[in-house]
């Protein structure tokens, strides 16, 4: 980290790179001024008493002169060391703060699902630990501790930590933390198993019998279910749907997971289709007229027909699975699934390759039994 007695001058020729970097005062020590890579620049004062380090901003570069931020710094210096129970409080670098600051300015990346999901895991399981805390002052050891308290609950806790840890990284850019300073980094996910569950041809007789007996009542939950199972899409996928994403035979996506795609439909599922009513935006829309439903609103429904159908260990997201499983057994190459399920890359479909393995040693197994007969 380079050292040198800063002045107006030298501090206006910082330019910005790829990464946020800091010069630091040789006049005087622990303070500095970091360059972000947005071009702004920030005074800082960063210093170490009784083995606790602390971190504070002084100022916007442009809004104060060098003296006068060399002035501030020294007073907020005195203060760090001369008291070590004594915190500078700034509201602006409050934890809370940050994570607000964070989600305003992923609002326009995040989908609003996920914008959604990750506001209720930092409701839920992050603010709880970390609210009234400077950004600055949150330590590795109080990441793994906090981490350690959700090992109850360690799918909530490995969901949570990407969120954490993107605050962590925006904190740094906005120079309220030093860089390469981020605490979630190297923080091992608690090992999960993998819940793969697949429909065997009776299963998909049961639930099909089912299915039928309840047509008559719930004739728009019953072709969402089936479509489900004959497209191999997602809940949301189907749910969203809009009758001007249905032409050509084809589904049309226009926001799906992994970005716009085309799903081809089988006979089967396009008689689904032109089978329900046409008037209206929304494909299935809910009792209050013309408004797309939520995900509850089959949810419900499928807990209904799965117990029926002696299936109460079947998600809805199982059908993806059995449609992929299917697909694999009638010989379609791991390329053309992902194809038909939409990810984004190869790497995610290999997961239904140890599929292919048992389909092997099964022929492998009936080859032997009819040689030895």
């Amino acid at each position: 980290m380079p050292s040198r007695s800063l002045s107006e001058a030298r501090i206006k020729g910082l330019k910005p790179r790829r990464r946020a970097y800091e010069v630091r005062d040789a006049k005087l020590k622990g303070f500095g001024v970091r360059v972000l890579p947005s071009g702004a620049k920030r005074f800082f004062v960063h210093t170490q008493h009784n083995g606790k380090r602390s971190w504070q901003t002084v100022a916007d570069a442009n809004a104060v002169d060098l003296n006068e931020a060399r002035s501030r710094a020294e007073a907020m210096l005195g203060t760090l060391r001369g008291a070590a129970s004594t915190q500078i409080s700034s509201e602006e670098t409050l934890f809370e703060s940050v994570a607000e600051a964070v989600f305003q300015r992923y609002a326009r990346v995040w989908k609003p699902r996920t914008l959604e999901v990750n506001r209720s895991y930092l409701r839920r399981q992050i603010l709880p630990s970390f609210a009234g805390r400077q950004v600055a002052d949150i330590t590795r050891r109080d990441v793994q501790r906090w981490f350690a308290s959700l090992r109850a609950t360690p799918g909530s806790a490995n969901r949570a930590a990407p969120v954490l840890s993107i605050i962590f990284q925006e904190a740094t850019l906005l120079g309220y933390r030093p860089e390469e300073s981020n605490p979630c980094r190297r923080l091992r996910r608690y090992r999960r198993n993998a819940r793969e569950r697949y429909l065997s041809n009776d299963e998909f007789t049961r639930l099909a019998a089912i299915l039928s007996n309840h047509e008559a009542q719930w004739p728009q939950h019953v072709a969402a279910v089936r479509l489900l199972a004959l497209t191999g899409c997602r809940r949301n996928e189907i749910l969203s749907l809009r009758w001007s994403d249905y032409r050509e035979g084809h589904l049309f996506l226009r926001d799906s997971k992994t970005g716009p795609r085309t799903v081809w439909l089988s006979s089967s599922a396009r008689g689904i289709l032109e089978r329900l009513d046409h008037r209206g935006t929304w494909v299935f829309q809910t009792n209050r007229g013309n408004a797309q439903p939520s995900s509850n609103w089959l949810r419900h429904f499928w807990r209904r027909v799965r117990d029926e159908a002696n299936l109460s260990d079947v998600r809805l997201h199982d059908l993806r699975h059995s449609y992929a499983t299917f697909a694999l057994r009638q010989g379609e190459s791991v390329l053309a699934i992902g194809r038909l399920l939409g990810h984004a890359s190869p790497e995610v479909t290999l997961k239904y390759t140890h599929l292919a393995d048992e389909m092997v040693r099964e022929a492998t197994e009936v080859i032997d039994a009819a040689l030895r007969s």
